[in-house]
């Protein structure tokens, strides 16, 4: 049996969910001058960059791009970040991925910022898949499904034809 992919999220509609987060992590932070926006490597420092754009234009607030190194097959390791902790020190931080699981790596990165002081943390994914096994939310989503463990998400957000794949 081959398994085909179904596409949940298409080019315009990724676009449309990135545009709306940006917004949320305007309102959220309506009076800050800068937002650290942390991306998960790859796909959700990929979509960090794309809503680091989004946000330039659509407000005055400074988004700052901080990559996040997890090993997601061993997240207890040591995570690296693209900018030391006195630089998102009492700033507001916003974690990205693109798609929540189970909640691992969402974690662990939380774990990993709550050893500074931040003024605000939240987390923004692009597909939330409601599988957590740690009590950990996504604040900002672009969409949610309820999926079966068996079924898996590719999110392709190279190029000029952004997909989101249930497989």
């Amino acid at each position: 049996m081959t398994l085909t992919k179904n596409v949940i999220l298409n080019h315009e509609e990724i676009n449309h969910k990135i545009k709306r987060i940006a917004f949320q992590i305007y309102e959220n932070n309506v009076n800050e001058k800068e937002v650290i926006l942390a991306g998960i490597d790859s796909n959700g420092y990929i979509l960090a960059k794309k809503l680091k754009t989004v946000l330039s234009k659509i407000s005055p607030i400074s988004p700052i791009l901080c990559k996040v190194e997890i090993d997601k097959k061993n997240p207890r390791k040591e995570i690296k970040t693209s900018i030391k902790a006195i630089d998102y020190k009492n700033k507001s931080v916003v974690l990205i991925d693109d798609v929540l699981n189970s909640g691992t790596t969402l974690i662990y990165g939380v774990k990993h910022f709550l050893e500074v002081p931040l003024k605000q943390f939240k987390t923004a994914v692009l597909v939330n898949r409601n599988h957590k096994k740690y009590p950990v939310k996504a604040d900002f989503k672009g969409i949610s499904l309820s999926t079966s463990l068996n079924e898996h998400i590719d999110v392709i957000l190279e190029g000029n034809d952004f997909k989101a794949y249930l497989k």
